[in-house]
């Protein structure tokens, strides 16, 4: 893995540095759609789904690990099947049974999924492990998939989704066909890139960096969730808790000066 990430190119690492802040608060579900759901109806939750998928990262990266060497509708069709299955299966039942965990460390583990398809694309396991072939990649991709749909459903979670369960039941569903829509969006436009840039002569020199790049998103997208989780004392909020934060990082700097100081005398 270490061989992999020293390869990616320096101009690129300046890249990661400047929008893994975005990436990292690419989830967060803000007051004012809260609040916008109160006030609006079903179609609120179909376009809520669809920003969603859109600005979730972490979810377009796997998606487009996924599909980065696909070359017929067939296979595209039969992975992203899977993957949709999995993410609808875990989004539904869990919220509509109010099972949930920490997002940070949810999409701590969604990271992971990123660095996977990033590893498996570069050929890691043959590599690395020397194993004659990658693990079962639509296994695996409907695994993620259920992984995916968990953590979309603790930010929906976190919704006003009402007291009855048919009510319930048609705004997680609202919201599931908005993730759907957003997906088949995004997919359509990496399809559409990638089969184009297939045809030129620079798919072979930079589909490797492009999936080396993809292993560093997926494990800088992995520290900041884990940074966040480690500076987060309210498992109910979205947003990174940016003054806390800074607080925190304030009183170490000052134990150490005091540290510092008293082995001085």
């Amino acid at each position: 893995m270490t061989q992999f990430i020293r390869l990616l190119p320096r101009r690129w690492w300046l890249f990661l540095l400047v929008f893994t802040p975005t990436l990292l608060w690419a989830h967060g579900i803000s007051v004012e759609d809260r609040q916008r759901m109160l006030d609006g109806g079903y179609l609120q939750y179909i376009g809520l789904g669809a920003s969603h998928m859109l600005t979730g990262y972490d979810h377009l990266l796997f998606l487009f690990g996924v599909v980065f060497f696909l070359t017929t509708f067939k296979e595209v069709a039969k992975f992203v099947t899977v993957f949709t299955l999995g993410h609808c299966i875990t989004l539904v039942f869990a919220t509509f049974y109010g099972i949930t965990w920490n997002y940070f460390l949810i999409d701590a583990v969604i990271a992971l999924s990123v660095m996977y398809k990033g590893f498996d694309n570069l050929g890691g396991f043959q590599r690395v492990f020397e194993m004659e072939q990658s693990p079962n990649l639509l296994g695996a991709v409907f695994g993620f998939g259920l992984l995916h749909g968990f953590g979309l459903s603790t930010r929906l979670q976190q919704l006003p989704l009402g007291d009855d369960s048919a009510s319930m039941l048609l705004r997680i569903l609202s919201f599931n066909l908005g993730v759907e829509i957003g997906q088949i969006a995004a997919l359509a436009l990496m399809v559409l890139v990638l089969a184009w840039w297939r045809h030129t002569h620079a798919f072979r020199r930079i589909s490797h960096a492009a999936n080396l790049l993809l292993v560093a998103l997926g494990g800088l997208l992995l520290l900041m969730q884990l940074h966040g989780y480690l500076h987060d004392t309210d498992p109910n909020s979205f947003r990174f808790p940016a003054e806390e934060h800074r607080h925190i990082h304030e009183d170490l700097d000052v134990e150490k000066t005091v540290d510092s100081q008293r082995n001085q005398f």
